[in-house]
Parts: structure tokens; sequence; C-alpha cells
């Protein structure tokens, strides 16, 4: 994933520097939503109204064209509208046309490509493109406009809009190193993102796809090339490029973990591909080849060149390692990965960051786009090849469950997010950020990491909130499109969908910082990072202690949950609470929403989760408390009672234990509805899991979905529990208890 001087560019550019004054647009004023918003729009005094009265006239186009199908069935769905071909002398009739130079907004064909022009009258609504991925651009504005009067009817502004958007290129970053979704869920993201205008997503494969030509690197069950192709095609025909990102030379752990690639890796580590090795070069551009073959219609291939800290340092370089052999690498690699694939009609797009020196920019082809408009000092060189950039913006690093979408005092800055907030942030990089503009910007690049694991489903929000600034930079505010993304993507009856999403961030901002973090035993050290090899190898994993275990003959103990950790309990009462409101808020909005129920599924299981951890240090604290009691009984002689109070405490960590077991079945229930089981078996192959030497990826610590509990997992509550009824035995042994008064107690050996 970024670092250095990508995230900080996305991330804290505008923390010092205060974005324009924006106003919302006058079509929001009026009621109406549009993500992205219209270039341009003249509005008129007046409605119409919306029915199955309406017919439509497809003009030149067939009628399974996409542009017919997209209108058809999202007026049905959302709607619950049928609207007929046009018959004869029709009155309120939608027209569809294709007419080249129906909009002419500026001197780049590319933009014009997806130009329209939308009027919208009494009787008559007039979509028409420049081609028809403008003609299905204006499509979907038509569909976001639709909104529901007082009494019900659907209404209408009338209105003139014309419009194209302001960058090429309008990246989404699927990232599916740590999961894999359904071939069902990705057309299903695709169907959204070209609603929003997205025209290409940069699929982050890694392991989930086949790799004909040296299959072991596959995961069990990864798509294979016609299943590839299938999704490819579904995104082809909605406008959307699924271009393959492989990630080389660095971050390839999920090639060189396999020891038939092990004397590929450089100086020892599982990282990064030795640079000065010809194999290593055979072995990625197979790879290329491969996804090439499987992505027949689109014109780029990423080749991401992500943080290639090493380039250089493997034992069969002849050269010295140092600063400039570093760099002329990183630009060896480069150019031959470009020239492979200008041989096979892509255009590449890279990374352009560390090691890369300023004075080698120069050497780069002046086709290959950078994705992230790295180092500032870059750009001046670019310029005068004519390089072309990416606005880079991360709408997820590092946190935990959930991204830090809004301002908040918990964000805590650096990857985990700015506490103006990743939407704020990413608007005003993308529309203000004097670094981007420097350049010759073509695109945006919204990236959502999955190293954290989060569900997909959380990233929408953010995603939305880059297709609305790469269209229109600058407009509308933040807050506006926040409320546009609520009614558009779930519907227009929810309720405070906003302070869901802000609960959502809060819990998952204290689920993240209430851990301890404690230096692994399980992980050993990493092995460097870009500030050189050796440098932050220290890997940390997040625990809680095990509650005090009282001890004989008095049932003494030392409390744990007091005194540093009395704050954190006193916390998580508070987040509990909280958390109660956010659940009640979440199950009001089964009823309510028309649209993405499933997402309110992946928010609850996140809910839930949190407010389990909540409970788990309340009944941590809960737990001592009955100790203390026991304690106070068993200095008065009491020792029945003491011992009620030993089972108590006893029951208590019991409840916390059943409660993971059955949230953490449910999470997993409902995350696998859209993705497969995480590290599954296919066919009897099992999946080879090795952790990256480098990085230290929370949802790579497990093969499987388990990471998101492991931390609890690491308190050990159930041999505290196994000590606990030891000690109840011994003492009822010692006191003459009776066993009728442990019979009840159900201590498991």
């Amino acid at each position: 994933m970024k670092t250095r001087a990508a995230c900080l560019f996305s991330l804290f550019l505008f923390t010092i520097a205060p974005a324009l004054a924006q106003s919302p647009t006058e079509l929001f004023l009026r009621g109406y939503s549009v993500i992205p918003t219209p270039q341009k729009v003249e509005l008129q005094s007046g409605e119409i109204g919306f029915d199955d009265s309406w017919v439509y006239d497809a003009g030149k186009l067939a009628k399974d064209h996409i542009v017919v199908r997209s209108l058809l069935s999202d007026l049905r769905e959302f709607h619950l509208i049928e609207i007929r071909p046009a018959a004869g002398q029709a009155k309120n009739v939608i027209r569809l046309s294709v007419a080249e130079g129906a909009i002419q907004a500026g001197d780049d064909p590319e933009l014009d490509k997806q130009g329209y022009r939308l009027k919208i009258a009494p009787g008559s609504i007039e979509i028409t493109g420049n081609t028809e991925q403008g003609l299905f651009y204006g499509v979907q504005t038509l569909l976001q406009l639709l909104k529901a009067g007082p009494r019900g009817k659907l209404l209408l502004p009338i209105a003139s809009i014309e419009d194209r958007p302001r960058l090429q290129l309008r990246f989404l970053h699927w990232d599916t190193k740590h999961h894999q979704d359904r071939i069902e869920t990705l057309k299903r993201y695709l169907d959204w993102s070209a609603r929003f205008k997205i025209n290409m997503i940069a699929f982050e494969l890694e392991d989930k796809f086949e790799y004909p030509t040296n299959p072991v690197i596959g995961a069990p069950g990864a798509f294979t090339t016609a299943e590839l192709q299938e999704i490819v095609n579904y995104g082809l025909e909605r406008f959307i490029q699924v271009v393959p990102n492989i990630q080389a030379p660095a971050h390839t752990a999920y090639v060189l973990k396999h020891p038939q690639f092990a004397h590929l890796r450089s100086d020892g580590n599982n990282y990064q591909m030795c640079m000065c090795d010809e194999e290593s070069y055979k072995l990625i551009f197979q790879m290329y080849d491969d996804v090439i073959k499987a992505t027949k219609g689109v014109d780029y291939l990423y080749v991401s060149t992500d943080e290639v800290y090493y380039a250089g340092i493997c034992g069969k370089c002849s050269q010295p390692y140092n600063e400039q052999n570093r760099s002329l690498k990183w630009v060896e690699f480069v150019r031959r990965a470009r020239d492979f694939a200008a041989s096979r009609g892509r255009r590449i797009l890279v990374w352009a960051e560390y090691p890369l020196l300023p004075e080698h920019v120069k050497m780069i082809p002046p086709d290959v786009i950078d994705g992230i408009i790295g180092d500032e000092e870059y750009l001046k060189t670019e310029n005068e090849l004519g390089m072309r950039q990416l606005a880079y913006v991360s709408m997820q690093g590092a946190e935990y469950l959930f991204p830090n979408h809004l301002p908040s005092s918990l964000n805590t800055g650096g990857d985990s997010g700015p506490s103006v907030g990743r939407l704020r942030s990413a608007a005003d990089a993308i529309s203000f950020g004097s670094k981007a503009w420097k350049g010759k910007p073509i695109g945006t690049f919204g990236a959502a990491w999955g190293d954290s694991g989060l569900h997909n489903e959380t990233f929408w929000l953010g995603w939305a909130t880059v297709a609305e600034y790469g269209w229109t930079p600058g407009t509308p505010p933040v807050e506006q499109t926040v409320a546009e993304f609520m009614k558009i993507y779930y519907g227009p009856n929810v309720a405070e969908m906003t302070e869901v999403y802000r609960g959502l961030q809060t819990q998952a901002r204290f689920f993240e910082k209430s851990w301890d973090r404690v230096v692994s035993k399980v992980r050993g050290p990493g092995y460097g990072n870009s500030y050189g090899k050796g440098i932050g190898v220290v890997r940390f994993d997040e625990t809680l202690p095990a509650p005090a275990l009282p001890s004989m003959p008095g049932l003494d103990f030392v409390p744990v949950y007091v005194g540093r950790y009395a704050a954190r309990v006193e916390e998580a009462g508070r987040m509990a609470l909280e958390n109660d409101l956010l659940l009640h808020r979440i199950h009001q909005n089964f009823l309510k929403a028309d649209r993405n129920r499933y997402n309110l599924e992946v928010l609850l299981s996140l809910a839930e989760l949190t407010g389990h951890h909540n409970r788990l240090i309340l009944g941590m604290k809960k737990i001592e408390d009955e100790l203390n009691t026991a304690r106070m009984e068993s200095a008065k002689n009491r020792h029945q009672e003491a011992i009620g109070h030993l089972v108590g405490a006893y029951d208590r960590a019991r409840g916390v234990v059943k409660e993971r077991i059955e949230t953490f079945r449910s999470l997993k229930t409902v995350w696998e509805k859209s993705r497969f089981a995480k590290g599954r078996e296919v066919n009897g192959r099992k999946f080879y899991h090795v952790l990256d030497d480098t990085k230290d990826h929370w949802a790579d610590r497990r093969p499987d979905l388990s990471y998101m509990i492991a931390p609890e997992e690491s308190v050990g509550l159930e041999k505290w529990m196994e000590n606990l009824a030891a000690v109840i035995r011994e003492y009822a042994k010692r006191h003459n208890v009776p066993a009728s008064a442990l019979a009840a107690a159900r201590l498991e050996n």
C-alpha cells in the first residue's frame, strides 16, 4: 500500500491549508441528488411528474443495449415503474440518441466522448450523448434525479444539463489480497460504479487469479481466465475497464512464499524479487501475459511498482547498492515493463516514488502514467516529457473495521486518516491540491486498501466521493456528497445514516485503541521498510490481560482492571451505550432502505462485533468484582457464598466466550454472502499461508477470517476459566463445601 509522499499528499495536504468555501448546488437546494454533480445545469421553475405513462424512443439503439436495459431495469428495481417503447404520436416520451458534437466543452476528445446533454420539459425528456458512453451517463443522471414528491408521485426538475467529466480516467481500487469476492458481488460493484460514472477499476489480483503459466501462484479457487474475462466483459459493457494490477517486483510474498520461487528472493526476504535475475523478469512478464490474455478489451496494465524498497540489493547484482543504482534499477524495470506491455497493446501505470531519484525521471517513457503524482520534484520533468498523472487519494489505509470517513477527534492522523476525515482530505486533494494541478492529471485513483481486512461495503461512501470530485473537482461541499450518497445508495427513506457511519467510526476507533500493543510472540521481526533494511522490524500484536486469578488460602488476588485500565473500562461503558443507539439506528433502516440492504447487514455485523468488544472489557471488570466479593465472603468464613461468587465470575467469563463465538459466527456468515471463505481449501488444495517479510497486515496474521477475533482469543479466557475451575474445586475441598453446591456450576474440565 502507498506510504511516504503519496499518503502524505492525500492525507495531510489540507489538514494545514483550509479548503475553499463551497455552497450547495442549486439542484441540491431544490431537493435533487446526483453523483457526480453535473458541470452545467440550467434550472427553470417548476417540475414535471413521472410515472408509467411515459414511453421511450431508443432511436438507433438495439432494444437490448445497455443504455436501454439500464434505464428500464433501474426504473423497475428502484421505482417499480415499467415503461414501454413509444408508438405513434406518443406523449411523455424519453428520447435517447447519439450525436457526435452534441456538446463540446473543450479541446480534449477523450473527455468529449463522455459528454451528454439532458433536457427535461413537460411531456419530453431528451438525452443525447456524444457517444454511447455519454448517453449511458446521461441516463444515470436522469435515474438519480427522480425524487418522490409530497404525494408519492415521482418528480423531475424542468432543466437543461450539459455535462462531461473534468478528468478522463476515474479509478476505483479493488484490493483482493486478503479475500476473494464472488463474481456476482463484483458485477454488483460494477453496476454501482457505473451509476457513479466510474470508468476504471484497478483490480489488485495478487493470488486471486489462476496464472495458467505458473498455476501454483493462484490461491485455491482463484478466478480462472474465463471468469476474469467474464468480469471484464461485464464492465466493458458498462464503459468500465477492469485493469489488472499486478504487484511486482515488490509485495510479491504471494509468489515468493512458494519454495519453487525461493531462489528469486531479494536478499533472502520474500517481500521482493531479485531485480538482477533475468528469471524474475521472465516470471513477472509471464504473469503479465496471463492477465492480459484474461482481460481482452482493456487498454491498460497497472504495473504499480509499489514500495520497491530494495531495488538492486540482491547478491546477484553487479553494481553497488546505493541511491543511484537503486533508482536506475527501478527505471530499468519500468522501461522493460513498458516495452513488454506495449508489445501487447497495453499502456502501463506505475507508482513513481522511492527509490526513483528526480534526475532519473527523464529516463521514463513519456506514455507511462504516474499513478500517484509522487514526489513534487518529479513533476517538472514529467511535464516536460508530457507524462500524465493520477491524483491518488486513500480512502482506507490502516484503520481496523471501519474507515475514518468523517471528521473526528478520535482519528489518529497518519495512515489511519486525518482528523478532517478521509472524505474531506480526498475532496480537497483532488479539487484544490496544488501538487495535483501542477502536473497534467489524467484522472483520479481512489485507493481502498484491504490490509486491515475491511469489508468492501465500508468503502462505498469513499468510492462515491472520489467519483464525485474526479468528475467535478471543487463541487459540491463534502456534506452534500455524503447526504446525496445516503439517498442514492440506500434509497430516499433512510434516516440518520450519517450518524450510523459516525457511530461505526467511533466504535471502530475505540476497538482499535483499547487493546494493549505488545511485541509479537507469534510473528518474527520484519525485514525493514523504505528507510532501510532492518529498520522498523519490531512487530506488535493486540491483546489484553486476563482477569486476576485468586489464590489460596483466602482467595487473595491483585486486580488488573483498575488503575491504568480504569479509564478504559469507563470509556467502554460509554461506548456500550452509544453502541446500543447505533444498533437501533441500523435496525430501523432495514425497514426504510430500498437498496443495498446487504450493506446494512455488514454494518450491523461490525456494530455487533464492536458492541461485544465493549462488553468484553466491561465483563472483565465485572469478573474481578465477583472475585473481590468472593474474597470478602471468604474472610467472613462464608465459604459457600464465596464459592457462589467464584462461580459467578466463571459464568461471566463463559458468557463472554460464548458471545464471542456467536458474534464471530454471525459476522462470518454475513461476510461470506458476498465473498468466499478466506484461506479456503478447494478440491483438496489448501491455502499456503506465509507472512509478508516487510508488511504488518492485520488481515494477513491468520489465513482465515479469525484474525478479527485473534486479539480477544489471545486474552486466554478459556485457559483462565480452566484455572479458576481448579481454584473453585480446591477451595470447596478445603472448606468441606458439599458437592451439591457445585453441581449447578457446570465447570468445564
